[in-house]
């Protein structure tokens, strides 16, 4: 099982990794890190559109969940078929953020895996034989950054990326503030409260995360995150247009 991982993802991400840093990173690392990120995020684009789209959709039928919810308390059946049906009208799927993860999960450990040990020189075993062998992989970024090491600079940069992403995830122009001064039902209250919690949570872990890894791992993470929060402003000015 661990040879199989290791010829499906880690190789390839690997190899790919060498090849930009070989070609269009002028042998920079971390050039080579950002574009095989981007690389990696346009591959995953249809399951990560999908995904941040349902999620902006949730978001947004909110106030019709609960509603159904307060209607059909008694009768937990009815309850799930209104909703399922609410969820068929919009063509969402409440459960593509676990399919999301399932998929991108061995991409992850696999990345993980390259930046931790890809640039010992012993790694370039696993060259392909049309990928050429640098000879040895210089892990100082722009001459500034060791990318083999911590770098406070990339985890505090990596955790407001993170932020502003969360952010962008809550409704559009809301983040859970009433309109005008009133009121939310007690129910939408809380969930508005638990998801700026979240959105607190996700730089909190990002820090306690990042800060033990050499800052490869952490501009992987950055570049992700900036990708996705330009992703999920899209997808929000699609999902929240008053045509749709």
């Amino acid at each position: 099982m661990s040879s199989l991982f290791h010829s499906i993802f880690y190789q390839p991400l690997f190899n790919g990794l060498v090849f930009f840093y070989n070609t269009i990173a002028f042998r920079d690392v971390g050039l080579a890190i950002v574009l095989l990120t981007i690389a990696i995020r346009f591959i995953l684009f249809p399951l990560f559109y999908k995904s941040f789209k349902n999620q902006a959709i949730m978001q947004k039928i909110q106030p019709e969940l609960q509603k159904i919810q307060h209607e059909h308390k008694e009768n937990k059946e009815k309850q799930a078929q209104a909703m399922m049906e609410l969820y068929r009208q919009h063509n969402v799927n409440p459960f593509s953020s676990f399919l999301l993860l399932f998929v991108q999960l061995p991409v992850l450990i696999a990345l993980y895996r390259v930046f931790l040990k890809g640039f010992a020189d012993v790694a370039l075993v696993d060259l392909y034989t049309f990928v050429a062998n640098p000879g040895h992989m210089n892990t100082v970024s722009l001459g500034l950054i060791d990318l083999g090491k911590r770098s406070i600079l990339i985890v505090v940069l990596a955790a407001i990326v993170q932020y502003y992403q969360g952010r962008a995830s809550l409704p559009a122009g809301r983040h859970g503030v009433p309109k005008q001064g009133g009121s939310l039902p007690a129910g939408r209250q809380g969930a508005q409260d638990m998801a700026r919690k979240m959105v607190l949570l996700g730089p909190a872990l990002t820090v306690m995360v990042l800060f033990t890894l050499p800052a490869a791992v952490g501009l992987y993470w950055l570049t992700a995150s900036a990708f996705s929060l330009v992703q999920q402003i899209y997808i929000n000015k699609i999902v929240y247009s008053p045509t749709v």
